[in-house]
């Protein structure tokens, strides 16, 4: 257990990063704006990854640049220019998934490492020494892998080579993520970064000899989606890939939300330090933790194996919690401004998401606009509110509210 072990968060935006810093992790991946596989709406300019390097080096931590999607003849091309801007950007690495893009930003480039992406679907320790070969530092594992296949792969490949896996978050039913249907059905490529997300789309059945009846493929009136997968969900088993070899930790998200972003890079923080200092008190805190975030239901991937199968009542969205604010700052009188995401009203039990403590409750009292006028309730989103709080809460932490409580 000695070894540097690194928890990896995603971001969209700065506010994502932002989150991911604040909450615990050791570095965060981004998109920059060529050939990242979130074109649509997760990319960095250039200007914003100088800034977002800025801000992870000013906490010791670092930062990562996805350039994952696989380039055509002339954005090859390209490449080599690209990828010295962002070493002169102050990236920590490149995400990298075609071979040609490793080799052309290995040679214009040497100074800034190349760590080899999930969609190169590295599943065996022969593809991890040919990578290390071209001068990769990294490898994220294809999601396919047993804890006992990356066992092997890390007893078989040079120490210096590094090994991250996924921990949590959304899976893609493709193998490695190289989905067709999206192209298919809409002429937005995933691996060309435009995915449509039309696996989480609902579906219905036609019989061959039955034309124009259609039979919808949903449990109830929530809906299922037959070809979305469970979410990934490592909590509980988190030492077990540790021993298996990986030294980075890896949460998918770069489409979600801060509030998403801040709650599983908390949890997951306090997991692998529990893990470090043999404390596994937090626990059963840590799994209610997870389920405070929208997601589907939580299964373990392949690590132990075939993934268990889809169920009916699986395909459903899940939340324990809804968020309802970002504490802005402190205010005298033991008072704070939030501000608000989702209603909330006056006497409501809210909970506090915060580094630093877990479990913190308190009951909104009063309520009132910065003006000091009383109020019922907090109701629109974007405004500010003022609120008595406990000193435990500062700024940059974050609200919400269980769902089986009073709003």
């Amino acid at each position: 257990m000695n070894r540097k072990l690194e928890l990896l968060s995603p971001a969209g935006d700065m506010a994502c990063l932002e989150a991911a810093l604040r909450f615990g992790a050791d570095a965060v991946y981004v998109g920059g704006p060529r050939l990242q596989l979130r074109a649509g709406t997760a990319g960095f300019s250039m200007d914003e990854l100088a800034r977002a390097a800025r801000a992870a080096h000013a906490l010791g931590k670092r930062l990562y640049v996805a350039v994952n999607a696989f380039p055509t003849n002339r954005e090859i091309d390209a490449l080599g220019d690209y990828a010295q801007a962002l070493q002169a950007a102050g990236a920590d690495a490149a995400i990298v998934a075609d071979l040609g893009a490793v080799a052309t930003m290995r040679r214009c480039a040497p100074g800034l490492p190349v760590h080899i992406s999930t969609q190169a679907n590295c599943l065996n320790y022969a593809a991890a020494r040919a990578y290390h070969d071209m001068g990769a530092s990294r490898v994220v594992l294809g999601r396919e892998m047993t804890l006992n296949e990356i066992a092997e792969l890390r007893q078989k490949t040079p120490p210096a080579l590094e090994l991250e896996a996924f921990i949590h978050g959304a899976m893609c039913m493709a193998w490695s993520g190289r989905c067709m249907i999206s192209a298919y059905l809409t002429g937005r490529s995933a691996n060309r970064g435009a995915c449509a997300q039309s696996c989480r789309w609902k579906y219905r059945l036609e019989e061959e000899k039955r034309p124009g009846e259609y039979f919808p493929v949903e449990e109830d009136a929530g809906g299922m989606t037959i070809l979305s997968s469970f979410d990934l969900n490592c909590i509980d088993f988190l030492d077990r890939i540790i021993d298996a070899g990986v030294i980075s930790f890896k949460i998918e998200g770069r489409m979600k939300t801060p509030y998403y972003v801040a709650t599983v890079t908390n949890a997951y923080r306090r997991r692998l330090d529990g893990i470090l200092s043999g404390d596994e008190s937090m626990l059963p805190a840590l799994r209610r933790e997870l389920d405070a975030v929208s997601h589907r239901a939580y299964a373990s991937g392949f690590y132990f194996g075939e993934m268990k199968r889809h169920a009916p009542e699986d395909g459903h969205y899940l939340q324990d919690c809804q968020f309802v604010g970002t504490v802005l700052q402190r205010l005298p009188g033991g008072r704070v401004r939030v501000e608000l995401r989702n209603r909330f009203a006056a006497g409501a039990n809210l909970e506090v998401l915060s580094p630093h403590t877990l479990g913190l409750t308190f009951t909104a009292r009063n309520l009132t606009d910065p003006d000091g006028t009383p109020l019922e309730s907090a109701s629109v989103p974007m405004s500010l509110y003022d609120l008595d709080a406990p000193e435990a809460v500062e700024p940059g932490d974050m609200l919400r509210l269980r769902l089986d409580t009073p709003s």
